[in-house]
């Protein structure tokens, strides 16, 4: 609506996962170091954590462009699935022809062709997001896949995804035997106050298709800095409101005038989101 008169191909501050505006803050290149090394060098099981918003998605969806040809990959998300229908979803995100629906038929299949692809020298990565939605019985299921190997290497690398609560999870006595699989743990943090103007003017200049000619003011970031505690998804909703209300108002400078009104318009709906 607001993007013809901004000069943008596209709405810079989408909440969709997408990597092309991935903003490589500090903490986001720490844990994109943790997720390489945990792949790169089989370490089996490795734990991303972040709270609702930091970006987790988009930083797995990033990571799978970062990965050689040698990496074959499969993405699950939301999994809100039995344990016959999560392998299900395994096998066909990593275009395995299953030819029997049976459990022990799924996990040979899974087998066979992770052998197959050691042997042709690539390493196989599962991702499963939103992992804090995974049953403890599920999650077991999960550290039996991991057990898959070599005499040298882990075959399958896994990488749960999820909010904190997913670290209570593991914590339970029960699943003790998969905690001390992870070799790789990392948990993203917000942006830090310092960051948040580069992370505004990164999405802006992605999605520009002519010059720039949108400017927010110094006291406007503060006060998205302060709306958001520096949560990317609560800037980008925060940051498109502003423009749409901009883009009505015919201003190119975003001033703390419209993002107080977007602010509060907001509030009602995070009152406590990041206090």
């Amino acid at each position: 609506m607001y993007c013809k008169f901004y000069g943008l191909k596209e709405r810079p501050f989408n909440v969709t996962s997408d990597p092309t505006f991935f903003f490589l803050s500090q903490k986001h290149k720490e844990a994109l170091s943790h997720l390489l090394y945990g792949v790169s060098q089989r370490k089996g099981i490795i734990v991303l954590t972040g709270e609702i918003g930091t970006g987790k998605t988009t930083l797995c969806r990033f990571l799978l462009n970062q990965l050689s040809k040698n990496v074959k990959t499969a993405f699950i998300l939301n999994p809100h699935f039995s344990e016959i229908q999560l392998l299900e979803a395994i096998i066909k995100d990593f275009g395995i022809a299953a030819k029997s629906k049976s459990r022990l038929s799924l996990i040979l299949e899974l087998n066979r062709f992770l052998l197959r692809e050691s042997e042709a020298q690539n390493n196989v990565v599962l991702i499963i997001d939103e992992a804090q939605n995974l049953k403890p019985g599920l999650l077991e299921h999960v550290r039996l896949l991991s057990n898959l190997e070599t005499e040298k290497d882990k075959l399958l690398q896994v990488v749960l995804v999820g909010q904190p609560e997913l670290n209570h999870r593991l914590n339970l006595y029960d699943l003790r035997q998969l905690r001390q699989r992870i070799m790789v743990r990392y948990h993203i943090s917000p942006l830090e106050q310092d960051e948040i103007k580069s992370y505004i003017y990164h999405r802006l200049n992605i999605a520009a298709a002519n010059n720039n000619r949108i400017e927010f003011t110094n006291d406007a970031i503060e006060l998205i800095s302060n709306f958001s505690c520096g949560t990317p998804r609560l800037i980008n909703m925060i940051c498109d409101r502003a423009l749409l209300a901009g883009f009505v108002a015919e201003a190119n400078t975003i001033d703390l005038n419209i993002v107080t009104k977007c602010a509060d318009e907001l509030n009602s709906y995070f009152v406590g989101e990041c206090r």
